[in-house]
C-alpha cells in the first residue's frame, strides 16, 4: 500500500522546453502582432528543443527577420532562469541594443508571463558600468552585456551564453568579444552555448562560421504535387513578368507552380534534416523568411521587396541577407581605374544633367590644399559625380577657407530654370588641422555644413556623436568609411548609379581606385578591410566617402525639390515701337 501510494504522488513528467514555453510564456500587447499565450511556429520547435536539450552543447541558427527569433530566445531565457537556474550572459552588439531587448522585449514578457512574473530583480551596484544590465534570480543571475564593451565580461563566469546578432559585433582591441565570451564558460562542463544572427559578409560572418562546424540542419518542406521535400530557397520563387504579386514556389522536383496559400499547409508538415549527422554535440539550423507565415513576409511581398532592390547593390545586399539568410560576396577585390574612367559623359557643374535634384560636397584636407569632390543626387539613390576642385593654401591660411567658403555659396544653373547649390558639405577633421575644421564648420553647422571624422568597421554611414564635442562646443560627426567603401566598391563594379562628368582628370579615377578590399586576421577572427594600393594618393576615393556620408543629413522631399526648381519661363517681351510722325508730315 505503502509503495502504491508512493506511486500516485509521482512528479509529473518534466515538460521539454518547446512544450514549456507555449505553456508558460506569454507574449505581451504591443511586442506583437498576436499577444498572449507564445505559439511556436513548426521551424521553432526544434530550435527550441535543442536549446533545452542538456546533450547538445552548442546551438547556432543563421536565420533572417521575420520568423520570431527573438521572442523565441527570450522564451527559453524565461526557461533556464525558472527550471534550470544558472549564471547567464546574454551578449548583444551595443549598449543601446541591451537596453532596447530588455525594455522592449524581456521585461514586458516577464510580467505579461505568471510563471515568469516578479523572478527577475535589479542587481545594479552603485558605480557598475551602464553598458552592463544585471538581473538577479533564485539559483543564478543573468547579465545583458554589450559586446563593444567586453571588459564588462572579466572576471564574469556563465553557464549559459546567449548571443544575438553575431555579426553585427565588431573586434574590440581585447579580440573578438564572442570568443571572449565562450571563454567566460569553460568553468562549467555543462555549459550551453546558443548563438544566432542574420550573417552578413560570406568571408567574415562569425555565424556562417560556427554554422560549418554544426550538423548543419536545413528546413525542409513537403511539396503538395509530389511529395519530396525541399528547402525554399529564392530560386524557387517565381512570378509574371512586371507582377510580383503572383509570386509563387516552383517545385524543383516536379515543376508544380505551388500557390502562397499552401505554404502554411507545407510549413506545418516541414522537417528538419541535419547534413552532416556526425556531429552530435553542435545543432545548426539555418531558415529564411521564405517559410515565415508572417503577413508581411508573403512571397509577393518578397518578390516586390526584391524588384525594388535588384538593381541597387546595397539593397540587394540588405535582402539577401535579411530575407535569403544569405552571407554577401563582393564581386571582386580591386577596381580598374581605366574601365571607370571610360565611362565619362558630357556634364558638369556647367552643365548640370537634369536628374540632379541635390548636391553634396566632400573636402579632404591636405597641407597645401584642400580637394573638393562635388556630387550630384537624383531619385533611385542615383550619383553624378560633377566636379573635383583644388583650393590651394595651407589650412592654417584664413583665405584657404575663405574660398573654400565662396565655393560652398556658389550657385549653379538647373536644366528646370532655377539655379541649385551646395546642400551639404563634410570636411574630415582627422588629420593635422583639426581645429582649423572645427573653426570653420562650428559657425556653419546651420548650413549642414559638417566635421566628420572617419570610422572603421561595421557603422552607420553618418552618425551625430553627441559625446565627441570639444571644449569649445564643436560637434563633430562620424562616418563609417568601411560601409561606405563597400557600398561604393560594389556599385562601381556592377556600373550601377554612379555617373561620371567628363572634367575628371585620369589621376582623379586613378585615387578613387586607390584602396583593395582585403581579409585579414585581427586576434583571430577574420576581419573586412580596405588597404592602400601602394604608391597610389586616395584624396579622390576620401572626398568621394564624405560627400556620399553628407547626403544622409538632408531629409528634403526630391519631389518638393524637383518643383522648386522648375520655374515658369515667361515668353519673350515684345519690342515696344516707339512711332514717328515724320513719314506722316
Amino acid at each position: 500500500m505503502v509503495a502504491s501510494a508512493f506511486r500516485c504522488f509521482k512528479p509529473p513528467p518534466k515538460l521539454s522546453l518547446p512544450n514549456w514555453i507555449e505553456k508558460n510564456v506569454r507574449l505581451p500587447a504591443g511586442s506583437t502582432a498576436l499577444p498572449g499565450p507564445m505559439r511556436l511556429y513548426p521551424y521553432q520547435r526544434d530550435m527550441a528543443a535543442a536549446i533545452g536539450d542538456a546533450e547538445i552543447e552548442r546551438v547556432t541558427v543563421v536565420k533572417g527577420v521575420r520568423i520570431g527569433w527573438t521572442a523565441l530566445l527570450t522564451g527559453a531565457l524565461g526557461h533556464y532562469v525558472k527550471n534550470d537556474p544558472a549564471p547567464i550572459i546574454a551578449l548583444l552588439p551595443t549598449e543601446s541594443d541591451c537596453r532596447d531587448y530588455t525594455t522592449s522585449d524581456l521585461e514586458p514578457t516577464f510580467e505579461a508571463s505568471p510563471a515568469l512574473r516578479g523572478m527577475l530583480s535589479d542587481d545594479q551596484k552603485e558605480g557598475e558600468r551602464n553598458t552592463m544590465l544585471s538581473r538577479r534570480f533564485s539559483g543564478g543571475s543573468l547579465r545583458i552585456i554589450a559586446a563593444g564593451a567586453p571588459r564588462n565580461l572579466r572576471a564574469k563566469t556563465a553557464r549559459i551564453l546567449f548571443a544575438d546578432e553575431a555579426d553585427a559585433m565588431s573586434i574590440t582591441p581585447e579580440g573578438d568579444p564572442l570568443v571572449l565570451a565562450e571563454r567566460r564558460t569553460l568553468s562549467f562542463p555543462n555549459r550551453k552555448i546558443v548563438i544566432g544572427s542574420t550573417p552578413v559578409f560570406e568571408d567574415t560572418s562569425a555565424v556562417l562560421r560556427r554554422y560549418a562546424e554544426s550538423d548543419q540542419r536545413v528546413f525542409e518542406v513537403p511539396c503538395p504535387a509530389c511529395g519530396a521535400f525541399n528547402e525554399i530557397q529564392w530560386q524557387h520563387i517565381v512570378w509574371e513578368d512586371g507582377k510580383p504579386e503572383t509570386a509563387c514556389y516552383k517545385c524543383p522536383h516536379c515543376q508544380a507552380q505551388i500557390d502562397e496559400r499552401k505554404k502554411n499547409l507545407m510549413v506545418m508538415h516541414g522537417e528538419w534534416r541535419a547534413t552532416k549527422p556526425e556531429i552530435t554535440n553542435h545543432a545548426g539550423f539555418r531558415i529564411n523568411c521564405l517559410v515565415s507565415p508572417l503577413a508581411n513576409a508573403r512571397w509577393g511581398i518578397l518578390a516586390a521587396e526584391f524588384v525594388k532592390a535588384q538593381n541597387d547593390p546595397s539593397k540587394l545586399q540588405a535582402f539577401r541577407n535579411t530575407i535569403l539568410a544569405e552571407g554577401w560576396r563582393e564581386p571582386g577585390e580591386e577596381l580598374n581605374d581605366l574601365e571607370i574612367a571610360g565611362r565619362r559623359e558630357a556634364f558638369s557643374l556647367d552643365a548640370i544633367p537634369q536628374e540632379v535634384l541635390l548636391i553634396t560636397c566632400g573636402i579632404d584636407v591636405q597641407g597645401d590644399r584642400l580637394e573638393a569632390v562635388i556630387l550630384g543626387h537624383g531619385r533611385d539613390s542615383e550619383m553624378f559625380v560633377l566636379g573635383h576642385e583644388v583650393i590651394w593654401g595651407a589650412p592654417t591660411d584664413e583665405e584657404t577657407w575663405l574660398e573654400l567658403d565662396q565655393l560652398l555659396q556658389k550657385q549653379w544653373r538647373h536644366p528646370y530654370g532655377n539655379s541649385i547649390g551646395i546642400d551639404a558639405c563634410a570636411i574630415d577633421s582627422g588629420g593635422h588641422w583639426t581645429e582649423a575644421v572645427y573653426n570653420f564648420c562650428t559657425p556653419r553647422l546651420r548650413r549642414r555644413v559638417l566635421a566628420i571624422k572617419g570610422m572603421q568597421g561595421p557603422r552607420p554611414i553618418l552618425q551625430s556623436a553627441n559625446h565627441h564635442k570639444t571644449k569649445k562646443g564643436a560637434r563633430i560627426f562620424l562616418v563609417g568609411v568601411d560601409t561606405v567603401k563597400a557600398a561604393l566598391f560594389s556599385r562601381l563594379k556592377r556600373n550601377h548609379g554612379i555617373r561620371f562628368s567628363h572634367t575628371l582628370e585620369n589621376a582623379w579615377f586613378d585615387q578613387l581606385c586607390s584602396e583593395r578590399l582585403v581579409v585579414r586576421y585581427v586576434k583571430g577572427a577574420p576581419q573586412r578591410r580596405f588597404e592602400r594600393l601602394p604608391g597610389k594618393r586616395a584624396e579622390a576615393l576620401d572626398g568621394m566617402c564624405y560627400a556620399i556620408a553628407a547626403r544622409q543629413i538632408i531629409s528634403a522631399s526630391l519631389t518638393d525639390r524637383e518643383d522648386a526648381l522648375k520655374v515658369e519661363r515667361p515668353l519673350p517681351a515684345k519690342p515696344t515701337v516707339f512711332r514717328s510722325n515724320f513719314m506722316h508730315r
